[in-house]
């Protein structure tokens, strides 16, 4: 093992045994290099005369570019365009999102976290997550309903066991069976990933505050010696709850320093909280119980993620970092996005009224829905891929199937005045395919 790693295992073992315990054998052996880019963060701060230690061009006192594309650019420098970001990210938007991220989560009130890293997307984060914490064989738990991807991040690529729970129970989280689930995993493996995503793609349903600490007590309490639960948490629509019983902040700050046994990562960026997909700007955050030496094991995490971030990617996309960045200072910020907040507010308002039209019973069952883009029905009798494809040759209507029976419909992408004319066509639709 590399010396750099073991150095940083010894912090770990020593603060948190049970966290060291949870690593796979490949976040056992990540660091951070002391190589180019430590030498180079060197340079930058002390070389007044010469740097001649990194990898890019230079021109004039900034970075060399070609004016065809610095045009398009407005209001950023070239070195906040085309430079090279750290693999960590950008210090300054690192601590930009944490204090956004302490203002929207009051329960972190006093709690210590990692400094954010930046990914590649939250889709690279849960990829981060995986390589921390996951070997072959390793068990995730969740629910039923969840974006496809997790199999492909989780089960394909790290090879572990996928336990699902039923999601609901009527219409609330069904708490008890994620109770039940994680306590097999744990029996089975002594670890388990516990994967919440809330609001939930694909039912639109987030958690409401009187679920909230049902079901931070039963991890806790399925969790102990020899049974460690990493949660992680994918927040990708975090900010985006309509209805005045959601919870309006992640379980994060519940889970943070909770328990020596459970480690809580969260996982959120730019991607639908700031209206900002194809930028692909996320961030990964730790928060362990470490006998008061908080600091020295959030560190040592932060140079493992920034040791599999230069190991893979090198490091994320300085524009995408610095245009994230500059939208969190600018004095317009949150009431431009107190607007897009509204609009969106309404269109899932206006999907609620739609459904209540007591005729779209006889077709389909909506899945219980209060946050996100997206809201399900489960169709009654019909095949949900045949009714896919009949709404797509037929009508000219998009919708996704997943498995047997159930329809995910983005209402993130229509105007309130469409809405309900896509779910008029889609119960045409239904009755020919039910005659």
């Amino acid at each position: 093992m590399n010396p750099l790693a073991e150095e940083l295992n010894v912090t770990l073992r020593e603060a948190s045994p049970e966290l060291f315990g949870a690593l796979s054998r490949l976040g056992r052996e990540l660091f951070f290099p002391r190589g180019i880019l430590t030498q180079t963060a060197e340079a930058r701060e002390r070389a007044g005369k010469y740097n001649a230690t990194i990898g890019i061009a230079r021109q004039d006192g900034e970075a060399m570019h070609l004016p065809a594309m610095m045009k398009h650019v407005k209001g950023l420098s070239p070195d906040e365009t085309v430079d090279y970001a750290p693999s960590y990210g950008n210090m300054r938007l690192r601590k930009a999102w944490l204090a956004d991220m302490l203002a929207k989560n009051p329960s972190l009130a006093g709690r210590k976290t990692s400094l954010p890293v930046v990914t590649s997307g939250i889709t690279h984060g849960l990829t981060v997550a995986g390589e921390m914490f996951l070997d072959p064989g390793d068990l995730v738990v969740m629910p039923d309903k969840a974006w496809g991807n997790y199999n492909m991040i989780y089960g394909v690529r790290r090879e572990a066991g996928i336990r699902r729970f039923k999601l609901f129970d009527g219409g609330s989280f069904n708490t008890a069976a994620m109770a039940e689930a994680l306590g097999k995993a744990l029996d089975d493996k002594g670890k388990a990933l516990l994967l919440l995503n809330f609001p939930n793609n694909p039912t639109g349903y987030s958690i409401r505050r009187d679920e909230a600490d049902g079901i931070v007590e039963a991890v806790l309490a399925a969790a102990g010696p020899g049974r460690d639960v990493i949660v992680v948490l994918d927040d990708a629509y975090f900010g985006l709850f309509y209805t005045e019983d959601a919870l309006t902040e992640s379980l994060f700050g519940r889970f943070a320093g909770a328990s020596k046994h459970v480690f809580p990562v969260k996982l959120d960026g730019a991607t639908k909280e700031e209206y900002a997909w194809g930028l692909r700007v996320g961030f990964v955050t730790f928060s362990v119980a470490a006998q008061g030496r908080e600091d020295e094991v959030h560190t040592a995490l932060e140079k493992k993620v920034g040791g599999t971030v230069r190991g893979n990617i090198s490091n994320c996309s300085q524009l995408s970092q610095s245009l994230v960045l500059s939208v969190l200072e600018d004095p317009a910020y949150a009431a431009q996005k107190e607007e897009k907040f509204e609009e969106m507010k309404q269109r899932a308002t206006r999907v609620a009224e739609v459904l209540a039209n007591p005729a779209y019973a006889e077709v389909w069952e909506p899945y219980p829905f209060n946050a996100g883009y997206f809201m399900s029905i489960a169709l009654k009798g019909i095949d949900a891929e045949q009714f896919r494809l009949r709404l797509l040759d037929s009508y000219g209507v998009g919708v996704i199937a997943e498995g047997s029976s159930d329809i995910r419909i983005a209402f993130s992408c229509l105007e309130v005045d469409e809405i309900a004319d896509l779910f008029d066509i889609m119960y045409r639709c239904a009755g020919e395919m039910k005659e």
